[in-house]
């Protein structure tokens, strides 16, 4: 029996002239495709893990301006269940000399319809899913998070 473990993720869904902020990844060996997303570290705030990892993933400072929920994904091959905050947010600047995490391929800018045709190359069913959130509206103010850091 695999044991099950939690794993406390953000994803930011970054929206500009009708194209969506994607990268991507590297993932155990596989490239795939995903919104620029990672794990919440021990004591961070998800607002800024969600800013920290959009721009550690492709340079760009974003502003959150919503959340478009929690979305839930188990593997069962690693016993691992990812809980994942959906934020929505708009771009500010790009840093052309950023750094990027070294299992980023590329950060790209993509419309509705070429994620939906690339559906076999997201990382996961979530991103589609918060993308379609997004896109429909569904998003609630920021005060819901409460912190208490």
């Amino acid at each position: 029996m695999i044991r099950s473990r939690v794993r406390l993720t953000v994803a930011t869904v970054v929206e500009r002239n009708k194209s969506y902020l994607m990268v991507e990844e590297i993932d155990a060996g596989n490239t795939v495709i995903n919104q620029p997303a990672g794990h919440v570290e021990a004591g961070e705030d998800m607002l800024q893990a969600a800013i920290r990892e959009t721009y550690e993933e492709t340079g760009w400072h974003v502003k959150p301006d919503g959340f478009l929920g929690f979305s839930q994904h188990f593997i069962m091959e690693t016993g691992v269940t990812y809980y994942r905050a959906n934020f929505s947010a708009k771009p500010i600047q790009q840093d052309l000399k950023a750094k990027i995490d070294s299992d980023i391929v590329r950060a790209m800018w993509l419309s509705f319809e070429e994620i939906e045709a690339r559906q076999q190359f997201l990382r996961n069913p979530m991103v589609l899913m918060a993308i379609k959130r997004q896109r429909q509206n569904t998003i609630f103010p920021l005060e819901l998070f409460m912190n208490h850091l």
